[in-house]
């Protein structure tokens, strides 16, 4: 028997089951069995109701739903009971009008947006793959079309002669237009300007938070087509909401962020990709000085509920296809699963953590903690700006001794010494400043100090 199907008991027969027999149909299957105790055990039915029943419910369920399920007569000791069988089905089944789900002991009714997504799923059809009649081609935008051909040609997902066709054929040769002739609902969201003409919430909205998430510092909200929201949100979140804290090894000066960068565009895109539109939220992105929070009203395959199951391998099946395709076909995205693979790579070169996925019925949040490096540089920004050789460092390499600085390091390349007179050629300055230059330069560890007869002389490391 299929995991999920269910098994239940009850002493006498109603005609309220055949609501859960409705449910079952809708969900995985189920076996009710009549004349069993709560706890299993056989309490058996007179002759009576066991020729009743066994011409009644088969009758009764394929007089009001139109199923056939199958009803058996079984026998424990001198006790008979019965057995009524439901399979899964994969049209959505009705009782009087109305629409039935039983998973387990619960039991709900299929109303409203759940009853659409139901009704497309049983049909084989998605919601991104639904068509819009008033949207044309000449609709779309032109700078989102000429950004997707770009992609593609870069990641080397279309050749050159796929993406030199027209816009129509193109949009046939990514199944955004159905048999009707129309485009579907992803061909809006991909290129269309303004997506929320079509689908409210069709757009991302960044926060930046203080200590609490009633503290909001500044915000953002990204529009227009999502081909080309993906890239204005990276950009706008890792120059605007993310502060890169600064460290130099040796003389290589280092950006450090919270969270690499990567592993961020690879969260919004499955984010993208797996959003319920329907829904009309937009994806929501919580940025605070140790954490980010991303958000959005959407689903993931029921088997892949935990972070841990996410980073496992396992198949991709996106909540909108149709929309995923356009992205794979971009190189925006990965086929199979390969997008967490890529996340997990990403943080494990930056010496980071895990996105924690939280799935429920509200959507998906994915919280991205800063990596131990940021911490740290965080910590001693707060509580000693920067370490003797950092705060060295960084002063050389900023402000007016920047440039000369500089030199002498372009001239370091190539050369394995240099003297203050050298210094002084180079740069211009005078003998005293450059002696301070090489000094700082040694207390940092970029450079050696060996006295000789005419004067030191300074060796690169």
């Amino acid at each position: 028997m299929p995991e999920h199907q269910t098994i239940e008991w009850k002493e006498a027969w109603h005609d309220d089951f055949l609501e859960w027999i409705c449910g079952y149909a809708n969900a995985y299957g189920g076996t009710l069995y009549i004349g069993k105790n709560d706890d299993g055990v056989v309490s058996g039915l007179s002759d009576k109701d066991r020729e009743k029943l066994l011409e009644a419910i088969p009758n009764k369920i394929t007089d009001t739903m139109g199923i056939v399920a199958d009803v058996n007569l079984l026998y424990e000791n001198d006790l008979q009971y019965i057995e009524i069988i439901v399979d899964k089905y994969p049209s959505l089944i009705s009782y009087h009008g109305k629409y039935f789900y039983r998973s387990g002991s619960t039991m709900r009714t299929i109303t409203g947006k759940e009853l659409d997504k139901a009704i497309l799923k049983s049909q084989g059809r998605t919601w991104d793959g639904m068509p819009i009649p008033k949207l044309q081609v000449t609709d779309l935008r032109r700078e989102a079309i000429d950004l997707f051909k770009e992609k593609a040609l870069r990641r080397h997902r279309l050749t050159e002669e796929e993406t030199s066709v027209d816009d129509t054929i193109l949009m046939e040769n990514l199944h955004l237009i159905d048999e009707e002739r129309y485009l579907i609902r992803a061909a809006m969201l991909a290129f269309y300007k303004d997506p929320e003409k079509w689908v409210t919430g069709s757009y991302i909205k960044i926060g930046y938070f203080g200590a609490s998430d009633s503290d909001l510092k500044y915000q953002d909200e990204v529009h227009g087509s999502l081909i080309e929201q993906i890239d204005k949100t990276v950009d706008l979140v890792y120059t605007k909401y993310l502060k890169a804290l600064i460290y130099y090894d040796g003389i290589q000066r280092i950006e450090q962020f919270m969270f690499p960068q990567e592993a961020f565009r690879e969260i919004l895109l499955n984010a993208v990709v797996h959003k319920d539109y329907s829904a009309c939220n937009p994806i929501q992105i919580s940025v605070y000085e140790d954490k980010i929070y991303i958000w959005n009203d959407g689903e993931m395959p029921s088997e892949l509920d935990s972070t841990e199951k996410l980073f496992e391998k396992h198949s991709s099946r996106p909540y909108n296809p149709k929309l995923a395709n356009v992205f794979f076909k971009s190189g925006m995205i990965e086929a199979w699963g390969r997008g967490f693979e890529k996340i997990k790579e990403a943080c494990e070169k930056y010496n980071g953590r895990l996105p924690e996925y939280n799935i429920s019925a509200s959507g998906i949040m994915v919280l991205c903690k800063a990596c131990d490096k940021y911490l740290e540089l965080l910590n001693c920004n707060e509580s000693n700006p920067l370490a003797p050789d950092e705060r060295i460092m960084s002063e050389l390499m900023s402000g007016k001794m920047q440039e000369p600085v500089q030199q002498i390091l372009e001239y370091l390349k190539d050369h394995a010494t240099i003297t203050t007179a050298m210094g002084k050629e180079i740069t211009g300055k005078s003998e005293a400043q450059v002696r301070r230059y090489l000094k700082a330069l040694t207390d940092c560890g970029v450079i050696k100090s060996k006295k000789m007869t005419k004067g030191n002389i300074y060796t690169r490391l």
